[in-house]
């Protein structure tokens, strides 16, 4: 059984990503947050991020009824 140090070491994030937006993206996101009052712009990409990957990966789920990609 691992203790509760341990877990949160793993949960420290460590590993910086970084990208850019152009001029109308930049634009988009500041409306969004001011519209939606997001406070914690990381937090929302963060999670934002990882929902759109863990939605694409139950996408992906192969399931017993799914024809094979093959065919």
């Amino acid at each position: 059984m691992s203790s509760p140090i341990q877990n949160r070491h793993k949960l420290r994030r460590r590993y910086r990503q970084a990208f850019l937006f152009n001029d109308y993206e930049m634009q988009a996101f500041v409306k969004y947050c001011k519209k939606y009052r997001v406070k914690n712009k990381a937090k929302f990409m963060r999670e934002t991020i990882v929902t759109a990957i863990l939605k694409k990966f139950d996408e992906d789920y192969p399931s017993l009824f799914d024809p094979p990609e093959n065919e």
